[in-house]
């Protein structure tokens, strides 16, 4: 009896295992290709915004890398010929860095100890998928280990895609820098142009000018002796 050859009617293809999502610490190799990632996230809403919501520059990104009590995370979507980067993630777990303006009384008055979220980011290709879920989800464990009490981020006021995410997972407002403007009534500092005076016409030769032709006042005549009038 001969060995059965696979049934004909089999499906030709099976279907694709869900890729998987991980979370890893930042290595040195990954700068480069994240600093383009934030860059390629926060493209839109850095144009509508008055501060940036990432870095200010890739100095200040690689710099970071090298500061204590950060924590730079990675989360990629695994695939067979390569891992794509689909998230991001950077937290300090005190005030960190000597441009930041925090108040760390702020917290501890209220008896508060912060995970700090300086960045989080999703690849806008990948929104809705739930790998910004899963990003808190790993802060919020990292927090716990931590000992931390709450996780503090700041959001632009019209990100309202990010502040509807947030406050759908139960962020509330702490406090808030606004950005005020007054228009204010501007003077030129150089005068508007005027129009030229007309010359005047060409006048014939041996013609006295007016301005030379012009007399002194007649001077009065000195009295001569008596009589004299």
């Amino acid at each position: 009896m001969t060995a059965r050859s696979p049934s004909s009617d089999a499906p030709s293809s099976r279907k694709e295992a869900d890729p998987v999502l991980r979370v890893r610490r930042i290595h040195r190799r990954d700068l480069n290709r994240v600093w383009e990632f934030l860059k390629l996230c926060f493209r839109d809403v850095n144009r509508e915004t008055v501060e940036y919501q990432r870095p200010r520059s890739k100095r200040r990104f690689l710099e970071v890398y090298e500061e204590e009590g950060v924590e730079q995370l990675v989360f990629e979507v695994q695939r067979p010929d390569d891992d794509n980067i689909v998230g991001y993630a950077e937290c300090a777990f005190e005030i960190s860095g000597t441009d930041n303006w925090m108040n760390e009384r702020y917290f501890s008055k209220r008896e508060m100890r912060p995970l700090f979220v300086e960045e989080l980011a999703v690849d806008p290709g990948y929104q809705g998928r739930g790998i910004g879920g899963f990003i808190l989800e790993q802060l919020e464990h990292l927090a716990r280990v931590r000992g931390c009490t709450h996780l503090v981020l700041e959001v632009a006021e019209n990100n309202t895609g990010a502040l509807k995410f947030y406050r759908g997972r139960s962020f509330y407002k702490l406090d808030a820098a606004i950005f005020l403007a007054k228009k204010v009534a501007m003077e030129a500092e150089l005068l508007p142009p005027r129009r030229l005076k007309r010359s005047r016409p060409s006048k014939p030769d041996g013609a006295a000018d007016g301005a030379a032709a012009a007399r002194s006042p007649a001077r009065p005549r000195r009295k001569g002796p008596a009589g004299d009038a």
